[in-house]
């Protein structure tokens, strides 16, 4: 039996880190809070890097001291280090995500380390987090295809997957970021990667720069039972070391989609799409959301 999907939101954070101009800290705040009354169970509301390498992340401790956090939703940062975790334990997160990817090349160009590099940089963080009780997530990015790299092997992306496994992340999101993956591409991922790692430890990030997103999330929750998928609403994003890559599948158009497959996602698309007023006038480029042109 197909489970009902669980959409993350990614919009707070992979949905702002590509801008250029810095987003008012209460426009932030503002755009958490309408979210979290949309029935989002989880939003990844920050992260806490570089802010000379992501300088729209650079007030995420304040944008988690000052949001109302609603209860029964859970608001998780990223964070590349212990400084980084260090930060996320004083703003009260309540869960952490460490990134790393499948591609050396895109790993270099992203954090400047190896895929080894970056695993050994996360193991005290992992480590720590895990005493505290703090849940974490492990991104593994260019899962499916690398900006400089071209297609990455399904084995290469799962090598890297069990990695951080065995350092004790509780959660794996494999990423599509540059949205170039198909249903078949996920489907060998998937055949292979579900051998070794349970359903329930793994959610899928599927950027929609060549319009496959819906399809490729459709597949993996009708034929194998994945039920947790990241989403931006109104798909806004796109990632700095990814040039020509889109923003994450439309939280709003990855709902509607799995409704009609008939599934429950739980979410109000009204208040979704409500949630996206008051921060348009900061965005570069247009919402990439269907949905967004007809609610």
């Amino acid at each position: 039996m197909r489970p009902n999907p669980v959409l993350i939101e990614m919009a707070p954070r992979d949905g702002l880190q590509s801008q250029n101009s810095q987003i008012p800290t209460a426009v932030k705040v503002a755009f958490i809070e309408a979210l979290s009354k949309s029935g989002l169970s989880e939003i990844e509301a920050g992260a806490f890097v570089s802010p000379k390498a992501v300088p729209p992340m650079a007030d995420s401790l304040l944008v988690f001291q000052k949001i109302k956090r609603k209860k029964g939703v859970l608001y998780s940062a990223l964070v590349p280090n212990e400084k980084g975790l260090d930060l996320a334990i004083s703003a009260s997160v309540d869960k952490i995500a460490v990134f790393t990817a499948a591609s050396e090349t895109f790993n270099q160009k992203n954090i400047n380390a190896t895929i080894e590099e970056s695993l050994k940089r996360f193991a005290p963080v992992i480590s720590k987090a895990k005493a505290l009780r703090l849940p974490v997530r492990g991104y593994v990015s260019t899962a499916f295809f690398c900006p400089y790299e071209g297609k990455i092997k399904p084995e290469a992306a799962l090598k890297v997957c069990l990695e951080l496994l065995d350092l004790g992340v509780d959660e794996l999101s494999i990423g599509d970021t540059i949205g170039r993956a198909s249903p078949d591409d996920v489907r060998r991922f998937l055949d292979l990667s579900l051998k070794k790692i349970p359903a329930g430890k793994t959610a899928l990030h599927f950027h929609d720069t060549y319009g496959m997103a819906v399809a490729n999330a459709l597949a993996a929750w009708d034929e194998y039972e994945i039920s947790r998928f990241d989403a931006s609403s109104g798909g806004i994003g796109g990632c700095p070391y990814a040039p020509g890559a889109s923003g994450n599948v439309a939280l709003e158009d990855l709902a509607f989609a799995f409704e009609s497959c008939g599934a429950r996602t739980g979410l109000d698309l009204k208040k979704v799409n409500q949630s996206l007023d008051g921060i348009s006038q900061y965005l570069e480029k247009p919402f990439s959301s269907r949905l967004r042109k007809v609610l």
